[in-house]
């Protein structure tokens, strides 16, 4: 089972395949291999291995839940802000030059703002639970003209086609460049080369 984007699992979640663990661990004293808790609990087989490794060596207790893997440091109110503060871009907040948000960015925003410090893999994954992706910035000329654009699509654009498409098939093989449809009169083995 994935985990959820939202970074792991509730107290509930945990709870529940806690018990499905003490259920396997049942089934281990009961002489059960982990294919067959594998087949009966429908987990991946190396997880039911890494059940029954860990009931082997360290007993049931090494089942227990350890809990939550780890805590966000803010807020919900404080994650909330920070998403209203991205959404504003980072001219609002001291980088009026390039208005492009990065992890180093975000993390000193973080820092002045909630006294709170988070390495940039850290940030990462936290601004992807709060529903935040990496984008790539388009990479456009700043002599960009769009009229310039629109009349090459509408008058060089079309012509550029049509001559493509006068044009034989081939292959995209380099060293198999295509089969040609029709033999030139000279080349041996041609019809009217070959007596009747």
């Amino acid at each position: 089972m994935r985990y959820a984007d939202g970074g792991g699992l509730t107290d509930a979640e945990r709870a529940q395949r806690e018990a499905v663990r003490m259920s396997a661990a049942d089934d281990f004293d009961q002489g059960a291999t982990y294919q067959q808790v594998a087949g009966k609990y429908r987990v991946a087989q190396k997880s039911a291995w890494q059940w029954w490794n860990t009931w082997k060596t360290k007993g049931r207790t090494g089942l227990l839940s350890k809990g939550p893997a780890s805590q966000c440091r803010l807020t919900g109110e404080q994650l909330r802000e920070l998403a209203s503060m991205l959404d504003d871009g980072p001219a609002p907040h001291g980088w009026p030059a390039d208005q492009r948000w990065t992890l180093a960015r975000v993390c000193e925003l973080v820092t002045r703002t909630f006294g709170v410090g988070y390495t940039l893999k850290g940030m990462s994954v936290l601004l992807h639970r709060i529903g935040y992706t990496p984008q790539v910035p388009a990479r456009r000329a700043v002599e960009r003209s769009a009229d310039a654009v629109e009349t090459w699509v509408r008058q060089e654009w079309p012509r550029g086609k049509r001559l493509r498409a006068n044009e034989m098939r081939g292959s995209s093989s380099k060293t198999n460049p295509g089969r040609v449809s029709a033999r030139p009169p000279s080349a041996p083995g041609h019809a009217a080369d070959t007596p009747r």
